[in-house]
């Protein structure tokens, strides 16, 4: 037997790359490792999805790393399809519902590392659960939005398409849909796309849609989802009026996922995740480390904590996490706040403060526009 039982929640990008780390520092003679991922797949790029819906990528598995097969070959425990329902603390172990089979059982640990990610945001709005109505945060997510537009494709008439948010997966949602034959409009509640950017520079990105035959309306709050007598969805009501729609997917942003974390009171910070120190351990508990889309990094520009949901991200986190459960020493010290996207072929890039960040942690700047290069003279 083992000297010692990691559990793992969460089998994608922060909880595998952990499991890995400390499996390559401990053998298993030294450390158990069970893992619990709720879905279908493993270690995979969620950042990939909306270039899979629309056709740049041609096959799923081609956005998986690394396939449960392939972890259990490196003696990790990984139960797949079953879902972590009740985390003990006190009692170090975690209640596990099989969700194949209905079966429930307790599993204890000495260490835990919780990497439960973020769900897609779901306004509780009418209509927000009808048939057609998507979010995208999951593999499966993805595979349910294109068997809901394979449905749509026998269908007579225009296929119709709605993109609820504007921030990054918003607009490559929005892209991917055009790219699949459907008319799209964006339903954003700010007055630019990509609120992450300063507004002159969403304006950039607004044009580039234009550009595309993409209709963006801003300063459209959705306030409500309207169905057909089959209960799938036809229209988005917004304040600004009337969109009619086949499919609606939710570009609005994500959540932590730390609903079980909090039940069991773990700490958790203004943005409602995960609260760690340097070394990715839960504050407050030795034997417990967070990692991924569940919790809160700090800004180091800024010099508040932020959710930032992002598979590089998530890696770094795990990799620390593993280092230190196995045995080793790694720290996370926070992030700067650098996300790239396209739109077609504009390219677009975001690290440090906007200017409302700034004002808002009270430090002065300036502003300058620079226009330049992309790439050097003689490249085609």
């Amino acid at each position: 037997m083992a000297t010692e039982r990691l559990v793992v929640i969460g089998g994608d990008a922060a909880g595998m790359s952990a499991a890995s780390q400390a499996r390559r520092l401990k053998g298993r003679d030294a450390l158990e490792i069970v893992a619990f991922e709720r879905g279908h797949f493993t270690s995979y790029s969620a950042c990939g999805i909306p270039y899979w819906v629309g056709g740049d990528v041609e096959e799923r598995d081609d956005l998986i790393a690394r396939t449960p097969e392939e972890h259990r070959e490196r003696d990790i425990d990984l139960r797949m399809r079953t879902e972590v329902s009740e985390l003990d603390v006190a009692g170090q172990r975690v209640k596990a519902l099989d969700r194949e089979s209905g079966k429930t059982y307790w599993t204890g640990f000495d260490k835990l590392v919780i990497a439960t990610g973020a769900r897609p945001v779901r306004p509780a709005l009418p209509g927000m659960d009808a048939a057609g109505v998507h979010g995208v945060q999951t593999l499966d997510d993805g595979q349910a939005l294109l068997d809901s537009l394979d449905a749509l494709r026998s269908g007579e008439g225009p296929r119709r398409a709605v993109v609820v948010g504007a921030g990054y997966i918003g607009v490559e949602m929005a892209e991917a849909m055009l790219k699949r034959g459907f008319e799209v409009t964006v339903l954003n509640r700010g007055e630019q796309p990509m609120a992450t950017l300063d507004a002159d520079m969403g304006r950039l990105v607004h044009d580039a849609m234009d550009g595309l035959g993409i209709t963006t309306v801003n300063g459209a709050a959705v306030t409500k989802i309207l169905t057909g007598r089959d209960g799938r969805v036809t229209e988005v009501v917004t304040e600004a009026g009337t969109y009619p729609a086949d499919v609606v997917v939710l570009g609005i942003g994500v959540e932590p996922e730390t609903a079980l974390a909090r039940a069991a009171g773990l700490p958790v910070g203004p943005h409602r995740g995960l609260l760690t120190d340097l070394s990715m351990r839960v504050v407050g508990h030795e034997n417990i480390w967070a990692g991924g889309d569940c919790v809160e990094v700090l800004d180091l520009v800024a010099g508040r904590t932020r959710h930032i949901a992002l598979g590089t991200h998530a890696n770094k986190h795990g990799q620390v996490i593993g280092s230190n459960v196995g045995g080793g020493y790694g720290t996370f010290p926070g992030v700067v706040g650098t996300a790239v996207s396209k739109v077609c072929d504009l390219e677009i890039a975001r690290t440090g403060l906007r200017e409302k960040d700034a004002r808002a942690v009270g430090l002065r700047y300036v502003t300058a526009t620079i226009e330049s290069t992309g790439r050097a003279g003689y490249y085609p």
